[in-house]
C-alpha cells in the first residue's frame, strides 16, 4: 500500500461509509471519485436522518406539542451548527436553502428587489469569473437581463487561474456585486480572494463567494474571508441532497428584501400588506428542509470530530500523489494547474483524442466512477478548446490505491481505444 505523509485513518474511516463497501459490474470494487459531484454519507449521518424520521418528525417553530419542539430544536440547533463551523458572528447570519445554487440565487434577486445603496439597476455592474459554475452565472445573467445591468467578467490564463491584469478595469465605481467561486469545481484552483475583495472593498462592490467546492474541505472562516455572502451546499460534505447554507453579513441582511413569500417568513399579514420576521426567518419561506438539515448537522459533527485542518491535509497529499500520477499517463492533459499547490482535489483532464464520455465509460466498466462532461462550466472548456472532460476527484476517505485503480483503469482506456 502507497505510504503518503498527512493521510487520515481512511481504513477506519471508510467503515463510517456503506456504500464504499459496494461492489459493481459482476464484482468490481466501487472505486468513488466523484466527490465533487456530491459526497457519501456516514453511518452517523443516516442514523441522524433516521431517529429523526422515526421518533422527532414534525413540523417546525408553530406547534407547541412535544414532537414539534423536538424538531424545532433539532433544526434551529443545526443552525448554532453552522455558525460555529463557518465562524460565524451571529446564528442569524445563516439562512438555509435548498441548495448553493438557491442561495445564490437569492442574493441574485434581494440585489435586484433592493432600495439604494444596494439596488442593481441599469447604471450599475455586476462582475463574476470566467471559471464559474453555472450557479454562478446564470443568475447573474437573469438579473442583469431584468435590470439592464452589465455583466462583467474576469478571464482564464492558460495555466487555469483568474487573470488580474486588468482588475481595475474590470471592477470599477459603477460594480455593484462581485461574485464569484472560491475553488474551481472543474480547475480546482484556489482562487485569489484577497486581492479580489481589496478591490471590491475599494469600489465599495459587495462580494458573494461560491464556497461549494471549500467548505467540505478546510476550514472556513467567515470573518476572515471578509466577503459579504458565502454560499455553500450540504450533500457535497456528508450531508444528505436537499439543503444549503447562504450566509450574509447581520446588516445586509437586515437590510435586503426577501425572495420567496409564504408562511413562516412573515411577522404580520392584512389582505392589504405584510410585514416579515427577522433574518433568518425573512429568507425561509414555507416548511424548511427540517430533515435534511438535521442530516447536516450530524455531518458537521462528523467532521469536526476528524478535523477540517486535517481533512484538508489529507487531500492535498493525495492531490500531490494524483498529479504526479496522472503525469505519467500518456497522452493525458490535466486542465488547470499542473502542481498540487494552490488547487483543490478535483482534477479535470482530456485524454488523447478519446472523448470524456468514453472514458467515464470504460472506467465505470472498471468499477471505478468519475464525471465526465461540462461539469456545469461550459465557458471553461469553451476557453481551453476541449468538448468535456473527466475529472476524478477526492475526499476524507479516498485513498492512494483508488488513485492507482483510476491510472489502470487509464491505461485499459487507452489499450480498448487502441
Amino acid at each position: 500500500m502507497t505510504q503518503l505523509p498527512g493521510l487520515l485513518d481512511t481504513e477506519a474511516i471508510r467503515k463510517d461509509f456503506p456504500v464504499l463497501d459496494r461492489q459493481v459490474h459482476d464484482g468490481k470494487k466501487l472505486v468513488y471519485l466523484d466527490n465533487a459531484a456530491t459526497s457519501q454519507k456516514p453511518r452517523q449521518v443516516l442514523d441522524a436522518l433516521n431517529e429523526y424520521y422515526e421518533r422527532h418528525n414534525a413540523n417546525v417553530h408553530r406547534g407547541v406539542h412535544v414532537l414539534a419542539e423536538e424538531a424545532t430544536a433539532l433544526y434551529e440547533g443545526a443552525r448554532d451548527k453552522v455558525a460555529t463551523f463557518i465562524n460565524a458572528p451571529s446564528r442569524d447570519e445563516v439562512i438555509f436553502t435548498k441548495n448553493a445554487s438557491e442561495s445564490l440565487n437569492l442574493v441574485a434577486n434581494m440585489l435586484g428587489w433592493a432600495d439604494e445603496p444596494y439596488r442593481v439597476d441599469h447604471e450599475t455592474e455586476i462582475v463574476i469569473t470566467e471559471m464559474e459554475h453555472h450557479s454562478n452565472i446564470v443568475p447573474w445573467q437573469l438579473l442583469s437581463q431584468r435590470t439592464g445591468a452589465k455583466l462583467k467578467w474576469f478571464g482564464l490564463t492558460d495555466d487555469g487561474r483568474l487573470d488580474l491584469s486588468n482588475i481595475d478595469e474590470i471592477i470599477t465605481e459603477k460594480t455593484k456585486i462581485v461574485s464569484f467561486v472560491l475553488v474551481s469545481n472543474i480547475l480546482g484552483t484556489f482562487n485569489p480572494v484577497e486581492a479580489i475583495i481589496r478591490r471590491a472593498q475599494e469600489v465599495g462592490a459587495l462580494v458573494c463567494i461560491d464556497a461549494s467546492q471549500a467548505a467540505p474541505h478546510m476550514p472556513l472562516d467567515v470573518q476572515a474571508l471578509q466577503a459579504d455572502f458565502v454560499a455553500f451546499t450540504g450533500h457535497k460534505m456528508c450531508a444528505p441532497t436537499g439543503v444549503g447554507i447562504l450566509w450574509g453579513r447581520q446588516e445586509l441582511l437586515e437590510d435586503l428584501p426577501p425572495f420567496l413569500g409564504g408562511g413562516e417568513m412573515i411577522e404580520t399579514v392584512s389582505m392589504h400588506s405584510s410585514t416579515y420576521a427577522p433574518a433568518p426567518h425573512k429568507f425561509e419561506a414555507g416548511t424548511p428542509p427540517i430533515a435534511q438539515a438535521v442530516g447536516l448537522g450530524a455531518a458537521i459533527d462528523y467532521l469536526t470530530s476528524i478535523g477540517m485542518e486535517k481533512v484538508a491535509a489529507h487531500e492535498h497529499a493525495l492531490t500531490e500523489y494524483a498529479v504526479k500520477r496522472l503525469s505519467e499517463v500518456p497522452d493525458l492533459r490535466i486542465i488547470g494547474p499542473t502542481t498540487a499547490e494552490e488547487r483543490g482535489a478535483a482534477i479535470s483532464f482530456t485524454l488523447g483524442d478519446i472523448h470524456p464520455h468514453d472514458v467515464g465509460q470504460v472506467l465505470d466498466e472498471q468499477g471505478i466512477a468519475v464525471r465526465v462532461g461540462h461539469h456545469c462550466a461550459r465557458p471553461v472548456c469553451l476557453r481551453y478548446g476541449i468538448p468535456a472532460t473527466t475529472r476524478a476527484s477526492f475526499y476524507l476517505y479516498s485513498t492512494p490505491g483508488e488513485i492507482d485503480a483510476l491510472v489502470e483503469g487509464l491505461d485499459y482506456v487507452r489499450n480498448f481505444f487502441g
